[in-house]
C-alpha cells in the first residue's frame, strides 16, 4: 500500500527496519501458508520460534528479560505487519508480549521474572491470559474462579473460556478471586489438576490455538503468585490495554491486506469490456477504504508516540481499539463485495481477514463497551453497569 500521507518521515531508522523486517517475513514465510492453514484449523508451528529470533515476543521490554527495548511504534508497527498475514500470528505476539510478559514484568518477583522472561522471549515457553470466563467476559469482575489460601499456597478451582494459546499454552497467568480481592498466578502445564482442552469448530481465527482451562484443586505455590497483583483487576486491566494498543495497529494490518487486494483486482478484472476500477462506484468503495486505513494510522502513530513519553491514558486506547476494530472489518466486508464471488474463496486473502475480524472487533473488549469507555471519560457518568 502506498505511504498515501506521507506518514514514513515520521518514522526514525529504527523503526523503518522492523517494520520492513516483518513485512519481508510476513510475505516470505506467513501468507503462503495462512490459506491451507485456515482451511485446515492449523497452526504453523514452525513460526514461532522465528518470531522470537526476530525479537517480537515482548519487544518493549528490557533487554535483561530478552526483551528488545524497541519503542511503542516499533511494536505497533510489528504488529500492523503480522496481521497483514493472519490475526492468529499478531494474537499469538500480542498474548505473549502484552498478556503474559507484561504483568510479570511489572508485577512479577525478581524471582518470577529471571524464571519466565527470557525463556517467553525466546519462544521456549508458550503462555496465555487466562480472565475470561463462559460466563464473564465483559464483566470480569463476576468471574467464579477462585483460589483459597492453604499451607505453602493456593487452592484454584475454576475455569477459562476462549483462551488464546490455551491448549498449547507452557505456562498460564490466571486471574482468580481470593480472600482480599482478586490476583494473578502462574500455572504450568502439567499441574496436578490442571486441564487444557482445545476450542473446536470455529469459523473464526482458525489458525490461532484457543483453547479452555479447568483448575480441579490445582495447588499454586506462593512462589507462583504474582505479588504486584494484590492490587486486584486494575493491574488485568492495565496488561489489556496494553493487548489493546496491539490490536488498533493489527486490525489495520489486516484491512490493508483487503484494500491491497481488492485494488489489484478491480485494475485487473474486467467487465463490460473494462477495469472495474473505472467504474465510479468501484472507485467510492476504496477511497473510502484507503480514506479509513489513512485515518487509523495517522491516530496509531500520535497515539503511539504518546505511548513512549508516558501520556497515553486508557480511553485513548479504547478509542483506538474501536475506531481501527470497526474500519477494518467494514473494509473486508467492502473487499468481499468488490471480488465477487472470488471474494469468498481462499485464494484471496479477504474472506480469511473478514472472518477473523469479526473476533478481533469483539475479544479484548467489544466494540460496545468501548464506547462505553470512552463515554464514561468523556462525560464522567459511569453507563457500564
Amino acid at each position: 500500500m502506498k505511504d498515501f500521507l506521507l506518514l514514513e518521515p515520521a518514522l526514525n531508522p529504527e523503526e523503518i527496519q522492523i517494520r520492513d523486517t516483518l513485512r519481508a517475513f510476513v510475505a516470505r514465510q506467513v501468507i503462503p501458508k495462512m490459506a491451507l492453514a485456515f482451511e485446515e484449523a492449523r497452526y504453523p508451528e514452525d513460526l514461532t520460534r522465528p518470531l522470537a529470533e526476530l525479537g517480537v515476543l515482548g519487544m518493549t521490554l528490557p533487554p535483561e528479560y530478552g526483551g528488545a527495548g524497541a519503542s511503542y511504534v516499533s511494536y505497533g508497527l510489528a504488529c500492523q505487519e503480522l496481521e497483514y498475514g493472519d490475526s492468529s500470528l499478531r494474537s499469538l505476539v500480542s498474548v505473549q508480549s502484552s498478556l503474559v510478559m507484561f504483568p510479570i514484568y511489572h508485577y512479577g518477583s525478581c524471582e518470577q521474572k529471571q524464571q519466565f522472561l527470557p525463556r517467553l522471549a525466546r519462544g521456549e515457553l508458550i503462555g496465555c491470559f487466562g480472565l475470561t470466563e463462559a460466563d464473564s467476559g465483559s464483566d470480569p469482575a463476576s468471574m467464579h474462579t477462585k483460589a483459597q489460601a492453604v499451607e505453602g499456597g493456593f487452592c484454584l478451582n475454576g475455569s477459562k473460556m476462549w483462551i488464546t494459546n490455551g491448549n498449547c499454552a507452557d505456562v498460564a497467568l490466571v486471574w482468580a478471586k481470593t480472600e482480599s480481592g482478586f490476583g494473578g498466578f502462574l500455572v504450568e502445564k502439567g499441574t496436578p489438576g490442571f486441564i487444557q482442552r482445545e476450542v473446536k469448530h470455529k469459523m473464526s481465527l482458525r489458525v490461532s490455538q484457543t483453547g479452555e482451562l479447568i483448575f480441579n484443586d490445582c495447588f499454586i505455590p506462593s512462589s507462583h503468585f504474582l505479588p504486584g497483583t494484590e492490587k486486584g483487576l486494575s493491574c488485568a486491566l492495565k496488561c489489556l490495554n496494553q493487548a489493546r494498543y496491539g490490536i488498533a495497529w493489527g486490525a489495520i494490518g489486516a484491512a490493508q491486506a483487503c484494500y491491497d487486494t481488492a485494488l489489484e483486482y478491480c485494475q485487473t478484472r474486467k467487465q463490460f469490456n473494462k477495469p472495474l476500477a473505472s467504474f465510479q462506484l468501484v472507485q467510492k468503495d476504496l477511497v473510502e477504504m484507503l480514506n479509513e486505513i489513512v485515518k487509523a494510522q495517522t491516530l496509531n502513530l500520535h497515539l503511539g508516540r504518546l505511548m513512549d513519553k508516558g501520556e497515553a491514558h486508557y480511553a485513548m486506547i479504547s478509542l483506538a481499539k474501536m475506531n481501527a476494530c470497526k474500519a477494518a472489518l467494514n473494509i473486508a466486508r467492502s473487499a468481499r463485495n468488490l471480488l465477487g464471488a472470488n471474494g469468498i474463496s481462499l485464494e484471496y486473502p479477504v474472506i480469511r481477514h473478514m472472518n477473523n475480524l469479526e473476533s478481533v472487533f469483539t475479544y479484548e473488549g467489544t466494540d460496545n463497551i468501548h464506547h462505553l469507555i470512552v463515554g464514561r471519560y468523556i462525560t464522567g457518568v459511569d453507563a457500564l453497569g
